[in-house]
């Protein structure tokens, strides 16, 4: 009797069975079939393709846009003694072929990649001898154009395709059946099968609150929920200010960004996984992959523009099966903002085919040249330079993206380079002021041959571990031998870089297909009509809603805000609570009085408090209150 899947996940993971659906997809998997698993957020779907990657020889490529997931995958298998790789935006030219070559004739079991990686012609040079056992495409939604993340270097998946034969395992927490159908299409299954989990979870309860006062409401659920939590926003500053505003009232808060420096997003991202700060204020960069099961709420301060956002975005709290909520705060502002957001995120084709030819004369690229050029592009400088709309500028990028004119990538971390300018035997004979930046130089000779030779791309985190110093105080070193003329010294860098596809264009021949504009725009407003009357929904449950939304019938959850609405046993909860504190303020009590008790026991309570108070007044069951 050969290994088995289960045997796999007992050796690695240390698990003794696993959970709804994932057997299911190991299983079509390692029958060689072409699999979509639509798994609801921390539905283990990273099991779904490492457990069959160990059981067959050779090494399983991931597809992946999310280089945060990437690199906390590969660390957590490596943990497990499993040898893993990754290559993503910000690597040189010669750490990917390093990579590619090990990953070809190393004993490697994973590959991790971005998909603007599989176009380009070293990874072609690679594709047809490396050992690929399984394709698997990660947030597999980005390749349907109907999806609500369309990134059209999926594309290039299916051209992966026609040279290797292995089976495509694709992955989701977030697709309707339009989609799901869409993304089998495109992916080229050689015939098409689908598994799904059930989108329910029963632990996770889905609050809506209309309010003007997002703060004191926020600030409630802090202190009225214990265990960690994720508030995500839209606008990176406000992560700032509401993450000050929480440590003002003596909640552990941090705010993380895509525009915080690498560093400093691993060592908050560490600093919240290992429970130092409670509270994460974050933007939608945060918390792809993450791996951490005792969240227990989740808010969001903003209105998304989707509800498979929102669905994905609050499935990370109670990954652990406890008792947790989804909260959403939102007022009439938000519902004008989504509607500025489309006219922003929808600009004309003719402002479009401008901002093409705005982005080459902004870097003096000719006519009939540019082709393959990789341009670090400050979004706030170019839009001041030409006196145009941030978000317009961003959202006529991203169509241009979708268009095949361009790859977009936003805060990509490019890694200090050095090269040393002097033969090695200087070196030696060098007098240097300080005794750690012989260590630094000893350490760059021994970690990378080709320092002599050209500009290496330098892991700062491993050379200051190596030297026994931390990272700022190796870059005031580097900076200092940089000064003695021993290396030159490119230190790391996080931006934006735009890729152009094709040489220049003259005005008039720059392809923008406005059947699809159009077409885009029409989902955009569905989407965004769905997630409005999702909110404003006092009739059905929210988890039926939702569920309901993505292809699949439920029943009442009983435990969301509407629910409990009508649920008799939360309803005799908030009588029975109602009575005690008129009796402990010997009833003399104003709505002021219990408002400010209700918001501390909001979740256990029927959201409908006022209205039953009013009826068991005219009951006579209470006094009235003070006005």
């Amino acid at each position: 009797m050969g290994i088995t899947a289960r045997d796999v996940l007992k050796e690695y993971w240390g698990y003794d069975g696993f959970r709804p659906m994932q057997e299911e997809i190991i299983s079509a998997a390692l029958e060689g079939r072409d699999v979509l698993a639509l798994l609801p957020t921390g539905g283990g779907k990273s099991i779904c393709f490492q457990v069959p990657g160990m059981m067959r020889d050779g090494i399983t490529i991931v597809i992946t846009p999310l280089i945060a997931l990437m690199k906390d995958q590969v660390q957590n298998l490596e943990a497990r003694g499993i040898k893993a790789l990754a290559i993503h935006a910000g690597m040189s030219r010669r750490e990917v072929d390093l990579a590619l070559n090990n990953a070809a004739y190393g004993d490697y079991r994973f590959l991790y990649i971005s998909p603007e990686r599989l176009n380009t012609q070293l990874f072609k040079s690679y594709r047809e001898i490396l050992p690929i056992s399984f394709i698997v495409v990660d947030e597999a939604h980005c390749i349907s154009q109907w999806g609500y993340d369309f990134r059209p270097d999926y594309l290039r998946i299916g051209e992966l395709r026609e040279v290797v034969k292995a089976p495509v395992i694709a992955l989701t927490a977030t697709a309707t059946m339009k989609v799901a159908d869409d993304i089998m299409e495109r992916l080229c299954f050689r015939e098409k099968f689908l598994l799904k989990s059930g989108f329910e979870r029963a632990n996770l309860s889905y609050i809506v609150r209309r309010t003007d006062d997002k703060y004191g409401q926020l600030l409630n659920v802090c202190q009225g929920i214990g265990g960690s939590g994720i508030v995500y926003m839209r606008n990176r500053a406000r992560c700032e200010e509401i993450a000050a505003f929480l440590k003002a009232n003596d909640i552990s808060a941090s705010y993380y960004h895509a525009g915080l420096e690498s560093l400093t997003r691993t060592e908050r991202q560490a600093e919240w996984k290992d429970g130092r700060i409670r509270v994460m204020v974050c933007t939608n960069a945060f918390g792809m992959g993450i791996d951490k099961g005792d969240v227990r709420f989740v808010v969001h301060m903003d209105l998304p523009d989707s509800l498979e956002a929102y669905f994905q975005e609050a499935g990370r709290a109670g990954r652990d099966g406890h008792r947790s909520f989804a909260v959403l705060l939102w007022n009439g502002t938000d519902t004008r903002r989504l509607s500025q957001l489309e006219q922003a995120s929808f600009p004309s084709l003719e402002f479009i085919a401008d901002i093409y030819d705005k982005l080459h004369i902004f870097y003096q690229v000719p006519y009939e040249t540019g082709m393959g050029r990789q341009l670090k592009f400050d979004l706030m400088e170019f839009s001041r330079h030409f006196n145009l709309n941030r978000a317009s500028v961003h959202y006529a990028l991203k169509y241009l993206e979708r268009e095949d004119h361009i790859t977009f990538s936003e805060d990509v971390d490019i890694n200090t380079r050095v090269k040393i300018t002097v033969e090695r035997n200087v070196l030696y004979d060098a007098s240097l002021p300080d005794r750690r930046m012989s260590d630094v130089l000893e350490v760059l000779m021994r970690s990378y041959p080709g320092i002599f030779s050209f500009p290496v791309p330098v892991d700062e985190e491993y050379v200051s571990r190596r030297c026994g110093v931390s990272v700022p105080q190796l870059r005031q070193l580097l900076y200092k031998i940089s000064v003695e003329h021993l290396i030159n010294y490119v230190p790391a860098d996080h931006s934006s870089v735009v890729v152009l596809h094709h040489d220049r264009l003259r005005p008039g021949n720059v392809s923008l297909s406005p059947d699809r504009h159009a077409r885009l725009l029409e989902t955009y407003r569905q989407r965004t009509a769905a997630m409005t009357e999702y909110a404003s929904e006092q009739d059905e449950c929210r988890s039926r809603y939702l569920i309901r939304y993505f292809g699949q019938e439920s029943s009442d959850c009983g435990t969301c805000d509407v629910c409990r609405s009508r649920n008799v046993a939360y309803r005799a909860a908030t009588r029975d609570w109602l009575h005690r504190v008129v009796e402990e303020r010997g009833g003399d009590y104003s709505l002021d009085d219990l408002k400010a008790a209700y918001e501390s026991r909001q979740l256990e309570l029927a959201p409908d408090y006022l209205t039953q108070l009013r009826a068991m007044i005219d009951a006579g069951d209470l006094p009235s209150y003070r006005k």
